[in-house]
């Protein structure tokens, strides 16, 4: 039986789990690129692929592959910076939000991404995480949160640029990313007929 002593001190797994959910994935990301530095690994191969068969253990595999380590670096930094951000909120809400966007984002991109490519890269989920941090204050109506979706706008808005079709990026999965984070901060922060005060902080 838990005392009043207890019931005062915050263990430190509280704040830490979440934030292990964010560096765990990273680090699997980076662990996957240097076995990839091996010969005959080949895991980028396990990619989506479009209306594929194979392609469907992409939408699980994808976030952690990656075309060499400037694409990995140019990912995991704001992986890190903006996954923290909303770890923030506990276990649940970083599972929540990777799961959303990356289901997203995954089948999106296996629908309508070009037939006969492989797709692979976290930067699906870094724009869903954008996205969810920009709109969840929308959502839930808090001030703090709007507030720190401007800064996200402002920080990380040039991103923007990613959703339009180049050779060679996977725009349909930061467009379909970016409609995964607007998605999950609906579902998990709406009110859904629920009644709410309009300037909660």
């Amino acid at each position: 039986m838990a005392t009043a002593g207890d019931l005062e001190r915050p263990s430190l797994d509280e704040p830490l789990a979440p934030l292990m959910v964010v560096i765990g994935m990273s680090a699997a990301m980076w662990a996957e690129e240097i076995v990839d530095l091996f010969p005959h690994t080949h895991f980028d191969s396990w990619g989506i692929r479009p209306r594929t068969v194979r392609g469907l253990w992409g939408i699980l595999f994808a976030p952690f592959l990656h075309a060499g380590f400037p694409h990995l670096i140019g990912n995991t930094v704001p992986f890190l910076i903006l996954g923290s951000v909303i770890a923030v909120g506990g276990v649940a809400r970083i599972v929540q939000v990777v799961v959303l966007v990356g289901l997203t984002s995954g089948f999106g991109t296996w629908l309508f991404g070009q037939s006969n490519s492989v797709h692979i890269g976290a930067s699906g989920i870094v724009f869903g995480f954008v996205t969810y941090l920009v709109s969840r204050g929308l959502f839930a109506r808090k001030i703090l949160w709007i507030l720190g979706g401007i800064i996200v706008l402002v920080v990380y808005g040039g991103i923007v640029w990613g959703l339009f079709p180049r050779p060679g990026i996977s725009w349909q999965g930061h467009l379909f990313g970016a409609i995964g984070g607007v998605l999950a901060a609906w579902i998990m922060h709406g009110d859904h007929g629920e009644t709410a005060p309009a300037a909660a902080l």
